[in-house]
């Protein structure tokens, strides 16, 4: 087994609340600088950026994960990890269609880059990405896992957006096997609450929208390997 450091919860400037400086190439060179070794790309409702970000990371040396922070219909914010490109680019594509279809307006949502794998503006994507979905909680568990991927609820602990904010509990029929706090130090408080997080690994990531905001290589993640197949399982591990 080895040690992994991680931040599974990064967004570039496809999302419209990230910054400009967060180009594909920028997200992993600034990776390597904190010496990260597996990173992942999770646009809001979006994984048309993660082909130019894994070719960057290849590159780089570094373990790129293909990702989305999907947003529910209950307005629940949640991760979706990939084993591959071809596994995001399909989940992406079937998000879209479950999008409402509200035309950005970047003077005040902010812009929402496309890159190609030269790190160049190649379009924008013209309908809003933050806004909620038509897929319940309920069915994201096995949306991802048709696509060999691992669904974490992220930032539980926030006041937005999250699972426990949202919904108020966790469904007793849910099947996921990891969710991410914002601060650790609410981890035994929610644990006790809500019981089923007791079997949970927990992640904390940076959910960064600012170069600087990523990361520090900090904390780690126990897998295997460093293939993505086997760090995706590790996620799975503890249920």
């Amino acid at each position: 087994m080895i040690q992994l450091t991680y931040d599974l919860h990064i967004h570039s400037c496809l999302s419209p609340c990230g910054d400009n400086d967060m180009t594909p190439a920028n997200i992993v060179g600034m990776a390597a600088v904190k010496q990260l070794d597996v990173i992942a790309l999770t646009d809001h409702n979006s994984c048309k950026n993660c082909a130019p970000f894994m070719e960057m990371a290849d590159t780089y040396g570094i373990i790129a994960i293909p990702g989305m922070e999907l947003c529910t219909a209950e307005e629940v914010h949640v991760l979706c990890l990939f084993p591959d490109l071809y596994a995001a680019s399909d989940f992406d594509r079937y998000v879209y269609d479950k999008m409402l279809q509200i035309p950005n307006k970047p003077d005040i949502f902010g812009e929402q880059l496309l890159y190609n794998n030269k790190d160049e503006i190649i379009g924008s994507e013209p309908n809003l990405l933050i806004c909620n979905t038509s897929i319940g909680f309920d069915d994201v568990y096995d949306l991802v896992l048709d696509r060999q991927g691992v669904m974490v609820p992220a930032h539980i602990d926030k006041s937005a957006n999250s699972l426990l904010a949202n919904l108020g509990f966790v469904p007793p029929d849910s099947h996921f096997t990891c969710v991410e706090l914002k601060d650790l130090a609410k981890l035994q408080e929610l644990r006790n609450s809500n019981p089923y997080l007791e079997h949970c690994q927990i992640l904390c990531n940076s959910d960064a929208h600012y170069l600087e905001h990523i990361s520090e290589p900090e904390r780690t993640i126990t897998v295997k390997s460093n293939q993505i197949k086997d760090i995706l399982s590790a996620l799975h591990m503890y249920k």
